[in-house]
């Protein structure tokens, strides 16, 4: 697979095959955002250090085709996702650049992050993504239980995550981590922080990228029940006595 992936070299090209293979169709006008996408990350990406994977080939499956894994495990019509810690916008812009009848909100606490994402979406002409420079543990009372969806592809770990993200996600929605394979400890590490939450059992769903020789895993955590007022706490109090 790796071998075929550089033998098509084009973007366009691993992104139509790759998404076909994932079950998922893209348009040509989609293929036009996320070539502008990749070239936006080319020019800005080294300056800024957003991110460390280069060239047209692992752009798009190790960024961009990973990102759309997400479409296969969960559903998002008409859904309302937020994408916390989003950094150079992974992975809620390619899933905005897919799925035009959701609403995306791009999380991070970097404000130069928050300015290229921005002008990013300004120049794909996206109208479904909004950029916002907030600390998750900040965000105002209106973003508490009030996305389908909230995702993450940040490092930290899911004990972590969910105490920053669980409290986003409304009763009967999903809080999806995006990780590497071996995360079966951080699973196991998070199931008190997910019941304290109210979220349910970390889930594990396991996938392989197209055209790459990497596989990942995703922890998705159900909301099952109201997260208590005092939940998030401040940073300090998160990192030194993770739940």
């Amino acid at each position: 697979m790796f071998f075929e992936v550089m033998e098509m070299e084009k973007l366009e090209d691993i992104l139509r095959e790759g998404l076909k293979l994932m079950g998922q169709e893209v348009t040509e006008d989609a293929l036009r955002r996320f070539r502008i996408y990749y070239e936006r990350l080319t020019e800005v990406g080294s300056v800024m250090n957003l991110t460390a994977i280069k060239g047209e080939g692992p752009v798009a499956t190790l960024h961009f085709l990973d990102s759309a894994a997400l479409l296969r495990y969960a559903d998002f019509s008409g859904a309302r996702v937020l994408d916390g810690g989003t950094g150079a916008g992974f992975p809620g812009m390619p899933l905005a650049i897919l799925r035009s009848d959701a609403r995306f909100t791009l999380l991070d606490s970097q404000q130069k992050r928050i300015e290229f994402l921005q002008d990013t979406v300004s120049r794909l002409g996206l109208e479904n993504v909004e950029c916002v420079c907030l600390r998750a543990e900040e965000a105002p009372p209106e973003y508490r239980e009030s996305f389908d969806i909230v995702t993450s592809r940040a490092v930290a770990r899911l004990n972590v995550l969910a105490e920053l993200c669980l409290p986003f996600v409304k009763l009967g929605g999903s809080f999806i981590a995006m990780k590497a394979l071996d995360c079966g400890e951080e699973r196991q590490e998070a199931q008190n922080a997910a019941h304290e939450l109210g979220g349910s059992f970390p889930d594990l769903r396991r996938y392989d990228i197209p055209f790459s020789d990497t596989g990942r895993a995703l922890i998705v955590i159900g909301k099952a029940a109201p997260t208590p007022a005092k939940y998030p706490r401040r940073w300090a109090k998160i990192t030194k006595r993770p739940l």
